[in-house]
């Protein structure tokens, strides 16, 4: 016990391995040019700086004693070049002077940041009118919105990972998107597993609750022949026939029916397109 007593305490030393931000802070950020940018992050250099404005200050931190935190701009850098492209967590911490774990949590906190941020102010309705307008011009009246559904493919989870193969026999979520006449999401619903149907996607989310209830879009009702038709919304075959859903016709059709069809699946390709812009982002 005395020899214990007479051990001279030593000064703890704090470790950190050293890295090199230079790629980032002076290449990225002072030397490329849009179309660099828009190679490898999607995006154009005045956007990505507009989005870390948005953002600011949700995906902040605070300085520890080991070494000072991400700036916004880094951090939303990390996240946007792991989502655009393939490489490892590993890869993009050595690419941004950073480790595995950093690259992890920039990743979830951006994710949560623009969910909480700017979900609202970005995938909403809008004005309603002009959306109404848009696709009359294209050949449907009274239309609110085309919906449809796509997978997202993810990696098989640990649990019930059959339910996540969809139809095309890959792991996957639904996204499930109403859009407007230009293509811009105006509601979406996300983390249905794979293998769950559209229509029920559908069914079990808050627009069939607003569009069933009347709710959702303004009571504007136009006279269509005998019948007042609601402002209603275009889907394909999956989706339930509803007052306010319009859908296509099948079997052995009549001109009338063929041209109602056209003019549906005219006005429903704004939202594939729209799908397809996603997935090529």
């Amino acid at each position: 016990m005395l020899l214990m007593g007479q051990i001279l305490s030593m000064e703890r030393r704090l470790w950190a391995r050293e890295t090199s931000t230079d790629w980032w802070d002076r290449i990225v950020l002072q030397v490329w040019d849009d179309s660099q940018w828009l190679r490898n992050f999607c995006m154009r250099k005045g956007t990505f700086m507009e989005l870390c404005d948005l953002l600011s200050p949700a995906p902040e931190r605070q300085n520890t004693k080991m070494r000072a935190a991400l700036t916004v701009e880094k951090r939303v850098a990390i996240a946007l070049w792991k989502l655009a492209t393939p490489d490892s967590y590993r890869s993009v911490g050595n690419q941004f002077g950073v480790g595995k774990s950093t690259v992890g949590a920039a990743v979830m906190q951006v994710a949560k940041a623009i969910t909480q941020v700017l979900l609202r102010k970005l995938v909403t309705l809008g004005n309603v009118q002009a959306i109404v307008d848009g696709f009359a011009a294209m050949g449907f009246p009274n239309c609110g919105g085309a919906i449809d559904g796509t997978h997202i493919p993810i990696l098989a989870p640990e649990h019930q990972a059959t339910e996540y193969i969809n139809r095309k026999g890959y792991f996957s979520m639904v996204l499930q998107a109403l859009v407007d006449h230009k293509g811009r999401l105006t509601n979406i619903n996300a983390g249905w597993a794979g293998r769950v149907h559209d229509a029920r996607v559908f069914r079990n989310n808050t627009l069939f609750k607003g569009l069933q209830q009347g709710t959702y879009f303004p009571d504007q009702k136009i006279t269509v022949g005998d019948v007042e038709m609601p402002i209603v919304i275009l889907g394909d075959p999956a989706y339930p026939l509803m007052p306010w859903l319009m859908k296509p016709y099948t079997g052995s059709l009549d001109r009338s029916q063929e041209l109602f069809n056209y003019r549906l699946r005219k006005c429903r390709m704004v939202v594939e397109c729209a799908f397809g812009r996603l997935k090529g982002r």
